[in-house]
C-alpha cells in the first residue's frame, strides 16, 4: 500500500533509524511510480524542488553498503540501496538491448524508448512519449517531459546536492540535438530546440538575436531555436589573436519547417 507524500516525509524526518529506513523505501517506490518527484511546476509555470525528496535520496547514499548487484551480461558492483529499476512489460518501457541502465527511483513513463548504451539516474522523471538516444545521460533528479527528443550523447546533468537547488528541466515538447550539455539546474522551456553542440549551465547567457537582447542565465524560452555562437572578447589581446568565446544563440522561434526537421521517426516508435 502507497503512502502519502507527507507520511514518507514524516519518517524520513524521524529520529528513530527503522522509520527512517521504512521512509526511505517508501520514498523510492513512490519515485518509481511517479507519485512523488524531486521538482514540480506550479500553474505559474514555476518549477520548485523538493528538497526532502533529494534528503531522502542522500539518506540512501548515506546507510547502503557496497553490495553486488546481479545482471547480465557482468554484475554490479554499488549502494545495495540503488539496484536497478524494476520494470516490467507492463510498464510499457522500451528498453532496446545493449548496455543501458535505468537506476531505481526515477519514474519512466510508458511509451519512453531508451536506446542504447543510456543512463538514466536516481531521482530523474522522464514523461510519455520521450526518447532517450545512445549514450545520453539523464542526470538524478532531472525532470524530462512529454515527447522529448535527447539525441544521442546529450548530458543531462543531474543536480543531487545541495538538496534546495533546482535540478536541470526539460519541458514539453523540447529537442535536444547530439551532444548538447545542460547543466547546473537550468531550464529548457516548452518546444524548444538545441542544436547540436548547444552547452547550457547556470551561468551561460544566452543571446536572443530575434529580440535583440541578452537573456539571464539558466533558461532557455518556450519555442526558442538555439545554436552554438561566439562572442568576441574586448581588449588588444584578444583582438590580436583573434579570441572569442563560446555563447548560445537564439536565431529563430519555432514554426512549420523547425517542426518538420525536428519530428520524430514514427516507425521508431
Amino acid at each position: 500500500m502507497s503512502l502519502s507524500p507527507s507520511t514518507i516525509r514524516q519518517q524520513l524526518s524521524s529520529d528513530a533509524p527503522a522509520l527512517q529506513e521504512a521512509g526511505f523505501e517508501h520514498l523510492i517506490d513512490a519515485l518509481n511510480q511517479g507519485v512523488v518527484r524531486a521538482a514540480s511546476r506550479n500553474e505559474e509555470g514555476r518549477w520548485q524542488a523538493h528538497a526532502w525528496v533529494k534528503e531522502g535520496l542522500l539518506y540512501g547514499f548515506r546507510t547502503g553498503r557496497l553490495e553486488r548487484i546481479a545482471a547480465r551480461p557482468a554484475p554490479f558492483f554499488d549502494k545495495g540501496t540503488f539496484p536497478l529499476k524494476p520494470l516490467r512489460i507492463q510498464d510499457q518501457v522500451r528498453l532496446v538491448p545493449g548496455g543501458s541502465s535505468i537506476r531505481t527511483g526515477c519514474y519512466v513513463s510508458p511509451g519512453v524508448i531508451c536506446m542504447p548504451p543510456m543512463y538514466i539516474n536516481t531521482g530523474a522523471y522522464v514523461d510519455e512519449g520521450t526518447m532517450v538516444d545512445s549514450h545520453a545521460l539523464v542526470g538524478s533528479c532531472a525532470q524530462v517531459g512529454k515527447r522529448v527528443h535527447v539525441s544521442a550523447a546529450v548530458q543531462i546533468g543531474g543536480v543531487l546536492e545541495p538538496p534546495g537547488a533546482l535540478p536541470v528541466i526539460i519541458e514539453d515538447d523540447c529537442f535536444l540535438g547530439g551532444g548538447c550539455g545542460i547543466y547546473e539546474g537550468c531550464i529548457v522551456r516548452e518546444g524548444a530546440v538545441l542544436a547540436p553542440g548547444v552547452i547550457l549551465t547556470g551561468a551561460t547567457r544566452i543571446c536572443d538575436l530575434v529580440h535583440n537582447r541578452i537573456l539571464k542565465p539558466g533558461e532557455v524560452p518556450a519555442g526558442a531555436v538555439v545554436v552554438p555562437g561566439s562572442r568576441a572578447r574586448s581588449g588588444s589581446f584578444a583582438y590580436e589573436h583573434g579570441i572569442a568565446t563560446y555563447v548560445p544563440v537564439i536565431v529563430k522561434y519555432r514554426d512549420a519547417r523547425t517542426d518538420a526537421a525536428t519530428e520524430l521517426e514514427s516507425a521508431l516508435r
